[in-house]
This record gives structure tokens, C-alpha cells and sequence, in this order.
């Protein structure tokens, strides 16, 4: 009866991969969905490429942490069909809840649950020592570093991209001197994750200095294209003398609160009638120059910038598509490769070896998933938590993206829901907490504290089912 058993654990493990394309693939195209930098039919046929990518040649590493960093499995040596049949119900359980909460377009983590849903029967049958509680200590540090780095990061690349671009006198001007550069960081990203260590599943290998030396090469022809590319978009002439730009009245409305501050502030009488003077000279300035400001001109020069960065938001989406496949495949396949290994060797072991066809297997339903289903919480992440423009889009996606792939070559099972709407929520803070959908973030938090426990117990009655189910047939 090993073969039923094989199969039907194949089956839950694409069925897991399904509702992982369905919820947590969001995390990927969520972003450019929600800021236009791609329709939806674009953002499926780009994401169903870049994810299966990212799962067949990278996604081995977090898979292992998947079978031996959450429970010990020697602990089941006694009886390896208990530990058969509780990764076959922690496939089957968190399927479930995946399901449920893509039905309410609710982004919750995947590797929330499947992690709690392997320490719920890993409880139930081998007890607490069953549990590697400092694996499982890793990995739950890793869900807080996780927003936290990832919304660091997009923070501040928005806080420059600010600075340098929207704020300019001239943003075109301003973009063709910083595109090129953002453009050389996501290739160097991409080809630095995917080069270095190797391509096992190619059998191809590579240095340390090599990998290395070989992405920063690769990635300076990306950023010699680009460069050609945006050079040729001409920048807009200025406006004549008699108009003036926005940012110019914003920081004489600055200057003016420091004057009128140090305006009463002084005591020294001799000089009152002086900052009386500038007080009221910079005022007038001040409107002056705002009933000559030329929003019609500058409002157009952004247009073309955010059109600019369409092109790299398109980029570091696939980047972060290649991430979250090489990461999260990992919560589908790693049970699946643990019951089979059980299931050929009739043993237990420490190591299951992750086979090419089921990483395949494993990225196949990412895909279905996302192309039937993913729409739902694509809404979520790409609309409703803040408004999201290509320069923010890439700011979130590119933050992201580099926390998931160090934590996929690290074997950590990361959330990548957490890394992703940590970052929209560094985006979102440089402008104010006024521009958050607090009320949605809310509901996205509560659904992150009630994914573990909910899917333990999930857990818990999918394996005392199945075991019916097999003392039935057996």
C-alpha cells in the first residue's frame, strides 16, 4: 500500500503548492498589479517563469530545513508511518487554510503554517522532545527580522529615490543618473543568488570570487543598457525665469517657520525691527512665488519618471518572483520529500535528498495556483494597505526581495507575506502613517497570531484522520 500512500502524498503536495500560487505569489506581483506597472494576465504569465525558476534551482536548500529544523524525526524511528502520515495531514491542513484564507483575499504566511502545522502533530505524537526548539527558535526570529529588514531597506531606498528624483529641480535629469544604478543592483542581486554556492540542480559550480566576479560583469551590461536606454528620453525644458518649481515654495515655507520661530524667540530689542523685516520680505516671497509655481510642468516631469520606473518595478518583480519561489516551494515539497524517502527506505532519517522532478512538481502548482486563483489577494497586497506608484512598487519589491533571497541561502523558511508587507509598509511610511490602511493592516496581523496555533490543531485532526483512513484500508 506504500504506492497509495506515495500518491497521495504527491497530490497533497501540489495541492499545498496550488494554494501557496493562490495566496503567497500575491507577494510577488501584488505590488506591480497595484500600481499598474503590469496587468494582471502580464504579472501570472511573468510570475509563472521567475517562480519556477526560483524553485528548481534554488529552492532545495530551504526544503531540508522543512524536513529535519522543526521536528527530529529519529523520534518516530519506532513507528515511521506515524511521521508519514503527520507531514501527509500537515500538507493536507495547511492546503486547507491556505484555501480558506484566499477565499477572504487574506495574505497569511505559508510558512506560518506549515510550520505550525508539523509542530502540532509533532507534539501530539513524539511529545515535546519531538519539537528541534532551537531550529524552531531560528526560524521564528527569522518572521520578525523579516518585515523588519525588509521595510528597513524600502525605507530608505525610497527615502533616495525621494531625495534624488521627486524632489529634483529637474526629475528627469535626476532619474537617468540613478535608474542605471538601481538597474546594476537588482541583476547583481539576481545573478550574485542564483551563481553563488552553484546550480545543483545543473550540476554547475562556481567560487566564491568567481560568482562573484561573473554577476557584477553581467549585471555592468545591464547597467550599460540601461544607461543608453534612459539617455535617450529627452528631459523636458525648464520653464521660463518667472515660474518656479514646487519644492521651491515648500522650502521657503520651511525657512519661514525658522525665521518666525527665531523671530520670537529674540530678546535683544536692537535687533527686533531687523527680523521684523525678513519676516515679513520672505512672506511675501513665499507667496509669490506660490502663485507662480508651475505644478502643470512638474506634474508632468513626474509622469515620465514613475513611466521610467515602470520598466524597473517590472524588474524587481521578477526578482522577488524568483525569491519567493526559491524560498516557499520549500513549505510544499519539503514534507513530500521526506514521506517518500520514508516510503522507499522504510527508515527514518536525519536527511531526505530533494529530487529535480518534485522541485518541478512543487513550482508546477505554484504556478496553477496563481493563474487560477491569485487574483484575490493580489487585491489586498497591491491596493488596499497604500497606494502604490512604480517608485514605491520597486522600493517594496526590491526590499523584499534581497531579505528573502539571503534568508533562501541562508535555509531559512522566511515569510515572505511578512518581508513583503513589512516593505509596503516602510514605502508607506515615509509618507506619513496617515497614508496606511490601518484597518486592513489590522486584519493582515490578526491573521498572522492565529495562523500557527489554528493550523496545529488543523494539523492534529488531518493526522488522526488519515490514520483511520489507513488502519480502514490496510
Amino acid at each position: 500500500m506504500e504506492w497509495f500512500l506515495g500518491g497521495l502524498t504527491l497530490l497533497l503536495g501540489f495541492y499545498m503548492a496550488w494554494n501557496i500560487g493562490a495566496n503567497d505569489v500575491a507577494n510577488a506581483m501584488g505590488t506591480s498589479v497595484g500600481s499598474k506597472a503590469l496587468t494582471l494576465r502580464k504579472a501570472v504569465y511573468l510570475a509563472a517563469i521567475l517562480e519556477f525558476a526560483g524553485a528548481f534551482l534554488v529552492g532545495s536548500n530551504v526544503s531540508e530545513t522543512i524536513q529535519k529544523g522543526i521536528i527530529d524525526p529519529t523520534v518516530f524511528s519506532a513507528d515511521p508511518m506515524l511521521f508519514v502520515l503527520g507531514m501527509m495531514g500537515s500538507l493536507l491542513a495547511t492546503g486547507i487554510l491556505l484555501q480558506i484564507a484566499s477565499y477572504l483575499a487574506l495574505p497569511i504566511s505559508t510558512t506560518h503554517a506549515i510550520v505550525g502545522a508539523v509542530i502540532g502533530f509533532g507534539l501530539v505524537i513524539g511529545g515535546v522532545d519531538a519539537v528541534c526548539w532551537t531550529g524552531v527558535g531560528s526560524i521564528v526570529a527569522s518572521w520578525i527580522i523579516s518585515p523588519l529588514l525588509s521595510g528597513i531597506i524600502s525605507y530608505f531606498l525610497f527615502g533616495l529615490i525621494q531625495k534624488k528624483i521627486l524632489y529634483a529641480l529637474n526629475p528627469i535629469e535626476a532619474t537617468q543618473k540613478l535608474l542605471p544604478i538601481l538597474v546594476f543592483s537588482c541583476f547583481f542581486t539576481i545573478f550574485i543568488s542564483l551563481l553563488h554556492g552553484g546550480i545543483p540542480q545543473l550540476h554547475i559550480s562556481f567560487s566564491g570570487l568567481s560568482s562573484v566576479s561573473l554577476s557584477a560583469s553581467l549585471a555592468l551590461v545591464a547597467y550599460f543598457f540601461s544607461y543608453k536606454f534612459v539617455q535617450t528620453i529627452a528631459s523636458p525644458k525648464l520653464e521660463p525665469a518667472s515660474g518656479f518649481h514646487p519644492d521651491q515654495a515648500v522650502s521657503l515655507e520651511k525657512a519661514l517657520k525658522h525665521l518666525q520661530r527665531a523671530h520670537l524667540s529674540n530678546h535683544n530689542e536692537s535687533y527686533q525691527e531687523q527680523f521684523t523685516n525678513a519676516f515679513n520680505h520672505i512672506r511675501s516671497l513665499t507667496e509669490t512665488v506660490k502663485k507662480n509655481t508651475q505644478f502643470p510642468r512638474c506634474h508632468t516631469q513626474y509622469q515620465s519618471v514613475e513611466k521610467l520606473f515602470v520598466f524597473l518595478q517590472i524588474l524587481s518583480a521578477c526578482l522577488i518572483a524568483f525569491a519567493h519561489g526559491a524560498n516557499d516551494v520549500a513549505n510544499a515539497i519539503g514534507p513530500v520529500a521526506a514521506v517518500i524517502n520514508v516510503l522507499k527506505t522504510r527508515s527514518l532519517s536525519s536527511y531526505a535528498p530533494v529530487p529535480s522532478w518534485l522541485l518541478i512538481l512543487g513550482g508546477s502548482g505554484i504556478v496553477i495556483g496563481l493563474a487560477t486563483w491569485g487574483w484575490r489577494v493580489i487585491e489586498t497586497i497591491g491596493k488596499k494597505i497604500t497606494e502604490l506608484t512604480p517608485t514605491r512598487g520597486f522600493s517594496a519589491e526590491f526590499g523584499a526581495a534581497i531579505t528573502i533571497l539571503l534568508a533562501s541561502k541562508l535555509g531559512l523558511p522566511i515569510s515572505s507575506t511578512h518581508a513583503l508587507v513589512g516593505a509596503v509598509l516602510g514605502v508607506g511610511l515615509n509618507r506619513g502613517l496617515q497614508a496606511l490602511n490601518l484597518q486592513m493592516l489590522r486584519e493582515i496581523v490578526i491573521s498572522w497570531i492565529v495562523t500557527i496555533p489554528l493550523c496545529a490543531l488543523l494539523s492534529i485532526l488531518a493526522f488522526y484522520s488519515l490514520k483511520y483512513l489507513w488502519i480502514f484500508i490496510s
